[in-house]
């Protein structure tokens, strides 16, 4: 069987549920938006200790069920829930306690910190995008709110990496 359907020619495309919709309705946009947040995570972690590779992992694999809901394939899978966003508000108040945040930072420090920084740009965008498609139809809250939690994590991932790394170069240096 051929990946090439000649489906989606005329610009729209089938959903999980076998819905056709134009390809440029807010809904493909956030899965497809979340599409392109997994890979570039999937880019990030090969840049990061084996710890937050670990946690990117299981980010990449709620990210594929996040997107199969959108694309109302949620019979398909274990639908996000408070759970999933409490684990990454655990992660998020454990970075806190490690270090101190008391200013904004340009990206960039670090290779690893840019890139967890560009996921956390596209996260955000994703969830501009999912809150969009809740304003027209209905989306549990459950997914905003994960996407809101991981940009927090992935924003303080990418400090936490920054200061290991130069930590890592000042002890080089000596």
């Amino acid at each position: 069987m051929s990946i090439t359907t000649k489906t989606g020619d005329t610009g729209d495309t089938s959903l999980a549920n076998g819905e056709r919709i134009s390809k440029a309705h807010v809904r493909v946009e956030s899965y497809g938006t979340i599409d392109e947040l997994n890979s570039f995570l999937g880019l990030a972690k090969h840049f990061l200790p084996d710890y937050e590779r670990e946690i990117v992992e299981g980010v990449q694999k709620d990210l594929f069920r996040v997107a199969a809901e959108l694309a109302k394939g949620e019979k398909y899978v274990r639908l996000i829930n408070d759970e999933d966003v409490e684990r990454l508000t655990k992660f998020v108040h454990s970075y806190e306690e490690s270090m101190k945040l008391d200013s904004f930072v340009i990206p960039g420090e670090t290779i690893p910190s840019a890139y967890l920084d560009v996921c956390r740009t596209i996260a955000r965008r994703s969830e501009r995008l999912v809150v969009r498609l809740s304003q027209q139809e209905e989306v549990r809250p459950e997914i905003v709110k994960y996407l809101n939690r991981l940009s927090d994590l992935l924003y303080i991932m990418a400090r936490f990496v920054e200061g290991k790394h130069l930590t890592r170069i000042r002890g080089s240096e000596l």
